[in-house]
């Protein structure tokens, strides 16, 4: 006979996973600042909470300016904005840390009441390894903790057999707000219906159907309410709808395995694990993990969604598997609350140290070659992709940048056959079209090393990584011009 885990003993586990994390992303705060789209998310949050408003058009690119655009982070971008003004760079850091710590605490009380702990750990390290890339100051951060409680919601309530609790829906609500992602939490209702009615006898099963149903319709209601209403489903179309365009950003290529990594091993490791237990699954827990696995694979980004929410599909068949935890004693609330409250003495702490001696910091490697440019004046610079966030945090019109939804396919396969010189004749073309007056480039860029050689530019920054044009009728190369790297 098996008995589910007591709420004292997750509600420890849960705290201290939670604490841990924390602790541990706080240690290592400037990493989460390594991403350069950062810096327009944040910039993004000031326009609003400068203007009260969100935006609907474009205002930070010369390519796209005053085409429609919406962001269905705002909320998230303004949350960041204001963390920023309070604290700096170190707001945005404890915020992020402190929600993606309070996502791995959900997973960990979600586990610990159906699993024995040392699977719980386990689970929790195989979790870290593979989402610990994606630990960035960026939207999907915030939406990590919303997306863990709705799945494990919707998992509780199949288990069970019967409709998810309407409580739930706020969440969908917030995460709507929050990131785009939403769009994949109200997939996941069809998904897991079909598992809850199969937990059922057949003639249970068209009611339930009927209440998961109207769960679905009032779940889809929930995440119109944003400021752009209907118009955040749709602009999940304008992602997919990217194409080719895709393969050309990190975060949306497939998982790389040239090289052994995190990732790998835990997959490695995991199918060993189920080939030498013989873990059998149910048919739907077998399409969910299926599913995850494939949108793993098929965009790296997508790899902390599945650290995340693999487990909390797989907890129930491993629980019947291998046995669920033992039950202790519980005196009701209030052991949890004085665990709760116990565990507010460190994270403040943590969080007062954090403030008090960390120097946080995003990298800014191409602040020189930007003041270069920004010396002359220059209001039209082709940039690299990479750049896009730094030169909007600067004030600097982009070419382009992260919003990659604005931009299109068409645009950026453009760019990319004019920075690679697939065809010089597009870049050219760009130059005179876009009425290009400085370029900000990697150094490896092919174009970057033809702006050289082009009469007409004039290179005025350079160092290992990064050099700046601008353009001068003057400019005559004859021979290779001299620029010596900026002095540290």
């Amino acid at each position: 006979m098996t008995t589910q885990a007591s709420g004292v003993p997750a509600m420890w586990l849960s705290l201290v996973t939670g604490v841990c994390v924390y602790a541990g992303l706080l240690a290592l705060g400037d990493r989460m600042l390594a991403d350069p789209d950062t810096f327009w998310q944040i910039k993004v949050g000031q326009w609003i909470l400068d203007n009260g408003a969100v935006p609907r058009t474009d205002i930070f690119s010369f390519t796209m300016q005053g085409q429609p655009w919406i962001s269905t982070q705002w909320l998230a971008q303004a949350c960041y904005a204001l963390a920023f003004s309070t604290a700096g760079w170190g707001g945005p850091v404890v915020l992020t840390a402190a929600s993606i710590a309070t996502a791995f605490a959900l997973l960990a009380w979600f586990l610990a009441r159906r699993l024995d702990k040392s699977v719980v750990l386990v689970l929790l390290m195989a979790a870290v390894a593979i989402a610990s890339p994606h630990f960035l100051v960026r939207p999907h951060a915030l939406a990590m903790p919303v997306m863990v409680a709705w799945v494990a919601g919707l998992i509780a309530a199949a288990d069970r057999g019967v409709a998810p609790s309407l409580w739930l829906l706020p969440l969908m609500t917030l995460w709507a707000n929050l990131h785009g992602s939403f769009v994949f939490g109200l997939v996941l209702v069809g998904a897991i219906a079909l598992d809850a009615l199969m937990n059922v006898e057949r003639p249970a099963r068209a009611p339930l159907l009927m209440r998961w149903f109207v769960f679905g319709l009032i779940a889809l209601a929930a995440s119109c309410i944003t400021p752009y209403g209907w118009n955040s489903l749709l602009a999940a179309r304008n992602i997919l709808n990217l194409g080719a365009a895709l393969s050309m950003i990190t975060e949306w290529r497939p998982a790389d395995f040239t090289r052994f990594g995190a990732f790998e091993g835990v997959l490695l490791l995991g199918l060993g694990a189920i080939l030498f237990k013989g873990l059998k699954l149910p048919l739907m827990r077998i399409v969910l993990t299926l599913g995850l696995l494939h949108m793993a694979l098929a965009s790296v980004r997508n790899a902390a969604v599945l650290a995340l929410l693999l487990p909390i599909v797989l907890a129930a068949p491993l629980a019947a598997r291998f046995g669920q935890a033992a039950i202790l004693p519980t005196n009701g609330t209030r052991p949890r609350s004085m665990v709760a409250v116990a565990a507010l003495v460190p994270v403040i702490a943590i969080t007062a140290f954090a403030i008090a001696t960390g120097r946080y910091t995003p990298p800014s490697g191409i602040a020189p070659a930007v003041a270069a440019l920004k010396d002359r004046g220059v209001s039209r610079v082709l940039n690299d992709y990479d750049f896009g966030g730094y030169l909007i945090w600067s004030g600097v019109p982009v070419a382009i940048d992260g919003r990659t939804e604005l931009y299109g396919e068409r645009f950026m396969v453009d760019l990319d056959r004019a920075m690679m010189l697939k065809n010089p004749d597009v870049l050219f073309d760009m130059l005179k079209s876009q009425r290009i007056d400085a370029t900000l480039l990697w150094r490896r860029t092919p174009a970057a090393q033809l702006f050289d050689h082009v009469d007409g530019w004039k290179k005025v920054f350079a160092d290992d990584n990064v050099v700046a044009h601008v353009r001068d009728p003057s400019a005559r190369h004859l021979a290779e011009p001299e620029i010596k790297p900026a002095s540290n």
